[in-house]
């Protein structure tokens, strides 16, 4: 129950993501809000460290790159590439592609594992990625690569590093705040020299908020409540709720004005329905184990 409340908390998070991400990106570039982001995160995460007041075991140079390059790539390298689609091509179709990451955990699952049904699972995963070139197929334009291919690129990269953060997460004994706080320090000067290099001017002002809402809402309580919930309950019976996802913030994105073309609608309820398939799926095989 305990990993079911945290991935409800993350889910919750999540689905604001993409809808308030939109409204900063219309009058702000990409530098300057994953910079607000990562400072965001990173308040969130140093004080879930202080409050935690344990001390940590001494780890070797080597132990301690494992945790390093699982925290930057899934959070760094899914939150950059993330927003890099939003900026670049329509962010509801941009959001449906970058949440493809649990059919390539499926894909993963087949490949290194021994799923009880890799048929199903696999064909789950199939429908999925059809799902998604619909998506891309049903543009406004008709057009295969309505928005600019940075966009497409970036999305599936992002879905890539959150199906690898998923995987890898669960099988370090790292606490997530000793994990990400790290991942998101290196993001917050990483974002700064980017704003430096764009020239970004900043003005105080409610987007400012905003921003760090993104960073202390969706990346860091998110991304901690996600990370609980995979140490607490596995990947499985996790998972059914996380697919809500796509779900809860196609919703909110339809409701604030997007539309999707009724190809790309089809497409993503493929999406949807073949990751909520690949989770059902995942928590019955964990339930039999």
């Amino acid at each position: 129950m305990s990993a079911l409340a945290f991935a409800a908390g993350a889910v919750a998070l999540w689905s604001t993501n993409a809808l308030v991400g939109k409204s900063l990106l219309a009058n702000h570039p990409v530098a300057q809000v994953q910079f607000l982001q990562f400072v965001g995160a990173s308040l969130v995460f140093g004080l879930i460290r202080f409050m935690a007041r344990e001390q940590a075991p001494p780890l070797a140079a080597r132990a301690t790159l494992a945790p390093l390059a699982v925290g930057f790539i899934g959070l760094v390298g899914t939150m950059v590439l993330q927003y890099v689609a939003f900026a670049s091509m329509p962010v509801i179709e941009a959001n449906l592609v970058a949440y493809t990451w649990p059919l390539m955990v499926a894909a993963a699952v087949i490949v290194f594992e021994n799923p009880r049904r890799p048929a199903l699972l696999g064909l789950a995963a199939v429908l999925g990625f059809v799902g998604v070139a619909l998506v891309i197929w049903g543009g406004r334009d008709r057009a295969w690569f309505q928005g600019d291919l940075t966009g497409y690129l970036a999305a599936f990269g992002s879905a890539l590093c959150m199906a690898f953060y998923s995987l890898a997460v669960g099988r370090l004994a790292t606490s997530p705040d000793r994990l990400l706080l790290p991942s998101s320090l290196i993001g917050v000067a990483l974002a700064l020299v980017w704003c430096v290099h764009e020239g970004v001017a900043w003005h105080a002002g409610a987007d400012l908020v905003l921003g760090l809402y993104l960073g202390a809402g969706p990346m860091g309580l998110g991304y901690y409540f996600w990370s609980r919930a995979l140490k607490l309950g596995g990947s499985g019976k996790v998972a059914v709720v996380a697919y809500l996802t796509p779900i809860a913030s196609t919703l909110l994105l339809t409701l604030s004005g997007e539309r999707l073309t009724t190809t790309a609608i089809a497409g993503a309820v493929l999406v949807i329905g073949s990751c909520i398939a690949v989770g059902l799926e995942r928590s019955e095989t964990e339930n039999h184990v």
